[in-house]
């Protein structure tokens, strides 16, 4: 569903370590993450800078659930300043990344587990559109994101939420 148009900007951890096995960017200088030192929290920053740069492009934030915690905030400013971009957040309700190795080496998840939020909520709260996709709607997702598509052509900044589970994809890689 991606555009020749598009940059993807990537913050987070497993979520976006795992969609860079599968998303593939439209074009060279299309993919902008804080590089192999993983630093959460610039999606926001990010999306904002490229739209500004590229306004014709649709920019994507993909966001794991604890990165969007420190960057949620920028939809205000999305919507202040009339920056449409669409954020899909995969929400798998943990910090899954750390948790893999943090209960391997120390037999616990303490501070991994997270909440199933209604992120999008969040967004619309803060003047943007909001969507929410869990598995049961896995028929309609392309319905979804094109609905989000649409939104952010008229102007509006999106928020996908979309609710997944856990896996052992990345079982095995070096996180901690």
């Amino acid at each position: 569903l991606l555009s020749p148009q598009s940059l993807l900007v990537a913050d987070g951890g497993d979520f976006v370590a795992t969609a860079a096995y599968i998303v593939r960017p439209r074009r060279p200088l299309a993919w902008l993450d804080p590089g192999p030192f993983g630093t959460l929290g610039v999606g926001g920053g990010f999306a904002l800078g490229a739209k500004l740069c590229r306004p014709q492009a649709e920019v994507w934030v993909l966001y794991g659930d604890g990165s969007l915690g420190y960057s949620v905030m920028e939809f205000d400013t999305f919507v202040r300043h009339k920056v449409p971009v669409i954020a899909l957040v995969g929400n798998d309700a943990c910090w899954s990344q750390i948790s893999r190795e943090q209960v391997a080496l120390l037999g616990s998840n303490v501070a991994c587990g997270l909440e199933y939020l209604d992120y999008h909520a969040v967004a619309e709260a803060l003047g943007g559109r909001g969507f929410v996709v869990g598995r049961q709607d896995r028929d309609r997702l392309g319905t979804v994101l094109r609905g989000a598509q649409d939104t952010c052509h008229q102007g509006h900044p999106v928020l996908v939420n979309a609710l997944i589970g856990h896996t052992d994809f990345r079982h095995g890689s070096i996180s901690v």
